[in-house]
């Protein structure tokens, strides 16, 4: 113990650095823990799916018929920012986002509860996490 203050005494930049870095890592794993408890898998989607929960695709509208995951409503980003008018009776229910990654999907879900919804949650990996489980696509 004697040696690490003769140290920081010695190397004062050296040691605030050492402090910093260990902060910086500290934040970074609490906001990666935070966001995935606000993501889920494909499977656990399916079984909000089956409980009713209202999907919300992110992806462009081209993009969208080409293929989605069935009962998936279309909005853009602009349509997430004012999602407590168009969406009020689902404040209480399971909303799922999704997008092509799950990369919008986390900032949707936060400008969403901060909108009130209780549980909104992303889809983690987005579509590509879907297709990668083989599950079915709806066009059109």
């Amino acid at each position: 113990m004697e040696r690490l203050i003769e140290y920081t005494n010695h190397h004062p930049w050296l040691a605030a650095a050492g402090v910093l870095v260990g902060i910086m890592v500290t934040l970074y794993e609490m906001r990666v823990r935070s966001e995935t408890k606000a993501s889920v898998s494909p499977q656990d989607m399916v079984r909000l799916m089956n409980q009713g929960a209202l999907l919300i695709d992110l992806r462009p509208a081209d993009q969208y018929t080409v293929g989605h995951v069935g009962g998936a409503r279309q909005m853009s980003g602009e349509q997430i920012l004012q999602a407590a008018d168009t969406l009020k009776k689902y404040k209480e229910k399971v909303v799922v986002v999704y997008d092509d990654t799950g990369s919008l999907g986390a900032s949707a879900v936060r400008q969403l509860a901060a909108q009130g919804f209780t549980k909104a949650v992303n889809l983690r990996g987005g579509l590509a996490a879907w297709r990668t489980e083989n599950l079915p696509l709806t066009r059109g």
